[in-house]
C-alpha cells in the first residue's frame, strides 16, 4: 500500500518543479532514503532538493530560515522557492560528510571536521545580525525537557549506580540556559555534505530555534558515527571559537560538556532501543543510511565521548564512571 502513496508524493513534486522552474523534471531520486523527506530532482541543467515536511509549518519555517541566514552566510542551501507545502533549495552535494569523512586520511578528517564546526559558528553569526530570534521557537526551555535530558542518566544506572556525590539540581540549573543563540539542530554528520566545489555546507534546518549555542556542536560531537576523538575535537573548538557569542571559552566549553554527557545517554538510549527491535547493523549501511548508529562499536565510541566530557565539568564528573562502565560493555559485544 505504501508504492502508491509515494509514487504520488513524486508526481505531486514534479508537477510543483515544473511550474515552478518552467521545466520538466527528468528524474526523482532519494538521497536518503525513500522514507524521507527530501527528494534530488534532475533538471535539464542541474539538481534542486525538494522538500515536503510531514508538518506544513517547519517547511515554511525552514525555508524563513535559510532565506534569513542567506543575506549574511553561504554555508548552507539557498531556498529557491515554496510552492504549497514542497520548498525547493539548492543541491549542496551528494558526499555527505558521514560517508566522506571515513573515506579519507587521519590528517584529513580533522580539516573537515575544522571546517565543520568553522560552519556552524558562521552560521551562528550570521544568525545574529537577522532578526530570527524574535520569532523562532526557544527549544528545551521548560522546566520539565530539562529535567528529563538530566534524569536520562537513570538509564546508566545499572553500570556501578549513579553517584551521590551527583548534583542533579546543579545540572538543571547549568542547563536552564536563556534562550539567546541560533541554532540549528540536528548537527549529525549526515546533515552536512561537500559540494562540486569542495565547500561543506550544511543542511536540514527544520527544527532551527534559539538556546545556548553550544548544542549544535554537542550535537556534531555527540554523533556515535563520528570517527574523531572528543580531545581532537575540543582542541578544533579551542582554535575555532567565535567570541562574538558573547561567553568566554572556558564558560562555553564548561556548558558544552555537561550539555553534552546528557546528550550522549540520549543517544545511547535511541541505539539500545533500535538494536532490540532491528539488530546490529553495519557500519557502511549505518552512514550511507544516515541511521542510527546500530553497532557496538559506535556505541562504544559514545561512551567514550560521554565519560570524556563528563570529566570535564564538576557538576557531571562523578558521572564518568558509569560512561566507562558502559563502554566495557559495548566492547565485549564487539
Amino acid at each position: 500500500m505504501a508504492k502508491p502513496r509515494k509514487q504520488s508524493v513524486k508526481s505531486r513534486i514534479a508537477l510543483a518543479a515544473r511550474e515552478h522552474f518552467g521545466q520538466d523534471v527528468a528524474r526523482i531520486t532519494a538521497p536518503g532514503g525513500e522514507g524521507r523527506s527530501s527528494f534530488r530532482l534532475h533538471l535539464t541543467d542541474r539538481t534542486v532538493i525538494a522538500t515536503l515536511r510531514p508538518n506544513f509549518r517547519r517547511t515554511h519555517l525552514e525555508a524563513h530560515v535559510l532565506t534569513e541566514l542567506a543575506a549574511y552566510c553561504s554555508d548552507l542551501p539557498e531556498c529557491l522557492g515554496v510552492v504549497g507545502d514542497i520548498m525547493f533549495q539548492s543541491d549542496v552535494g551528494k558526499r555527505r560528510l558521514n560517508v566522506e569523512i571515513d573515506r579519507v586520511s587521519p590528517d584529513r578528517q580533522v580539516d573537515l571536521a575544522a571546517e565543520a564546526v568553522a560552519a556552524i559558528f558562521r552560521i551562528h553569526a550570521a544568525a545574529r545580525r537577522t532578526r530570527l530570534h524574535d520569532m523562532l521557537p526557544h527549544l528545551g526551555s521548560s522546566v520539565e525537557w530539562v529535567t528529563g535530558h538530566v534524569d536520562s542518566i537513570d538509564f546508566l544506572e545499572d553500570l556501578g549506580g549513579i553517584s551521590g556525590a551527583f548534583d542533579r539540581f546543579a545540572a538543571c540549573e547549568r542547563l536552564a540556559w536563556p534562550a539567546r543563540q541560533f541554532v540549528k539542530w540536528d548537527c549529525r554528520s549526515g546533515n552536512a555534505a561537500i559540494g562540486a566545489d569542495d565547500r561543506l555546507r550544511w543542511f536540514d534546518f527544520e527544527y532551527a530555534g534559539m538556546r545556548h549555542g553550544a548544542e549544535d556542536f554537542a550535537w556534531l560531537i555527540g554523533d556515535e558515527a563520528w570517527p574523531l576523538s572528543a580531545e581532537q575535537m575540543v582542541d578544533i573548538m579551542i582554535d575555532a571559537y567565535d567570541t562574538g557569542t558573547g561567553i568566554p571559552l572556558p564558560e562555553y566549553l564548561d556548558y558544552l560538556a555537561v550539555y553534552l554527557t546528557f546528550h550522549c545517554v540520549q543517544r545511547l538510549k535511541l541505539i539500545v532501543k533500535e538494536a532490540e527491535k532491528r539488530g546490529w547493523k553495519s557500519k557502511d549501511r549505518i552512514r550511507r543510511l544516515d541511521d542510527a548508529g546500530l553497532h557496538p562499536d559506535f556505541a562504544v565510541h559514545l561512551c567514550e565521548v560521554g565519560g570524556y566530557f563528563a570529566e570535564r565539568s564538576a557538576i557531571t564528573e562523578p558521572l564518568a564512571r558509569n560512561f566507562h562502565a558502559a563502554a566495557q560493555g559495548f566492547r565485549e559485544m564487539s
